[in-house]
């Protein structure tokens, strides 16, 4: 076999293995949207904060607002992490810039009965990012994904006791993935007699990196959501609110691949016939340039963001005292598989199973309003995890969550308010893996060789006027 034809061969297989999972971060699904939501532990749908920012919690309670709200913020979201291996009991931690996802919404009375505005907000997003030397940097170095929506919001009153509200949703994601590429895996030649002959064979080592591969995309998709508030006497409301999926294509991807000299040379007398001393390096440069397999290339990919559902009720019938309680739905069982396709076909398509499970969320919150009219806030969250035992990977640890938050509200002026909020994200750790799951009859015994740690601390700051 000539070896533009087994070179050939040997980047499909290492680009097939380049892009397995882009999106896997969607499981960071984010409620950093609203100071006064955070402190309270996000229960904050059927006891909605009394500002604009209830167009995402609850549309429909935006009919209660008066004259116009406006409100502005942002939350400072820092994760840290790591992998410690079950072999050698080595730590690896994680290298995750501090995130900062933007909100902002206004609403305007227009009558007794009818409310108008907007929302800007990011409710998918986060990053996953491991230092160089991380060994599943061939499953992702680098993982992000940020995805913002942008929402009209109409809400009417019904009657005294009773609200509906909502709008069409316009949704922009992009995605970036960075993985490295061992070449120790890769197919060097198919010999007649003996078969396919890796890299390995020929003494590379295991996790020898030679590339680097960036898949970058963006789309938009639409989507709906919808909400009701109503009282149901005169200490106890209720709400609910519904977020469609979102389908987003990503048809204008664009991969590219950025050789790592490794330095190896081939030994004497190998199955290439190659002198030996022949730099490794020079074998398989050309496949980065020219007409080779990983040149800049288009790539495709589509992708779900779940659907949410939130129920919740409040009692205000202690004196200044407010309590909430919410229960959260999100529909992640949709994410099953992952399909990537490349404009070259010698690399196709690559499908990565996930098989995510809808999760749930438990959300309680407290707020007690001082004389001084300043607002203390304390809650809690209990999340559970979408991703099974056998697809917790560095581009998304999932685990099960506790989110314990506090914050409070000040008065600046007649109408300014300052919100801040803290909130601190525990998880008692998860077993997963650093390799590639190449059917669904592999199970997580097989496949996971160590545990993943994964904790957040959130800052955000919200400033509110009303007018």
């Amino acid at each position: 076999m000539s070896l533009h034809r087994s070179t050939r061969q040997f980047f499909v297989a290492a680009a097939v293995l380049a892009l397995p999972a882009t999106v896997s971060a969607q499981g960071f699904g984010l409620n950093e949207i609203g100071s006064c939501a955070i402190a309270r532990g996000y229960a904050a749908t059927g006891a909605p904060c009394k500002d604009a920012s209830t167009i995402y919690w609850n549309p429909a309670y935006a009919a209660a607002l008066s004259g116009n709200s406006l409100v502005i913020g942002a939350a400072s979201i820092g994760v840290s992490g790591a992998f410690t291996r079950d072999t050698t009991l080595s730590r690896y931690p994680t290298d995750i810039p501090t995130a900062y996802p933007p909100n902002i919404f206004f609403n305007h009375r227009q009558s007794d009965d009818f409310s108008w505005g907007f929302g800007v907000y990011v409710p998918y997003g986060l990053t996953s990012q491991w230092n160089p030397d991380f060994p599943g940097r061939f499953l992702a170095l680098k993982a992000s994904i940020a995805s913002i929506y942008f929402q009209p919001n109409f809400a009417w009153k019904i009657n005294d006791r009773w609200m509906i509200g909502g709008g069409p949703i316009i949704g922009h994601s992009s995605v970036e993935l960075i993985q490295s590429l061992d070449l120790s895996q890769q197919v060097a030649e198919v010999d007649p007699n003996l078969g396919p002959i890796t890299f390995g064979m020929l003494g590379i080592a295991r996790g020898t990196e030679f590339a680097r591969a960036t898949l970058k995309g963006d789309a938009y998709s639409y989507g709906v959501t919808v909400g009701i508030y109503g009282k149901l006497s005169d200490h106890w409301t209720m709400g609910a609110r519904y977020l469609s999926s979102l389908n987003f294509n990503y048809t204008n991807g664009k991969a590219t691949f950025q050789q790592i000299p490794t330095g190896l040379v081939l030994a004497a007398n190998n199955p290439l016939n190659l002198p030996g001393g022949t730099p490794v390096d020079g074998v398989v440069a050309g496949q980065f340039t020219g007409t080779g397999a990983l040149v800049a290339q288009g790539g495709k990919t589509e992708l779900v963001h779940p659907d949410q559902a939130e129920v919740g009720f409040s009692y205000d019938g202690f004196d200044r005292w407010l309590l909430s309680g919410d229960y959260a739905w999100i529909g992640w069982k949709r994410f099953h598989a992952l399909d990537i396709h490349f404009e070259n076909p010698l690399l196709g398509t690559r499908t990565q199973y996930e098989d995510y499970n809808n999760s749930s969320s438990i959300r309680v919150g407290a707020q007690y309003t001082a004389r001084n009219n300043w607002q203390w806030r304390v809650g809690f969250a209990g999340v559970s995890a979408a991703a099974p035992d056998v697809t917790v990977t560095p581009i998304l640890p999932d685990q099960d969550r506790m989110n314990y938050t506090a914050g409070l509200g000040i008065p600046l002026t007649k109408g300014l308010t300052l919100d801040a909020a803290y909130a601190y994200v525990w998880t008692p750790g998860r077993a997963g893996r650093i390799v590639d799951r190449t059917s669904r009859s592999q199970t997580a015994a097989q496949v996971n060789g160590g545990v993943y740690t994964l904790q957040a601390n959130i800052f955000s700051v919200t400033l509110k006027a009303s007018f």
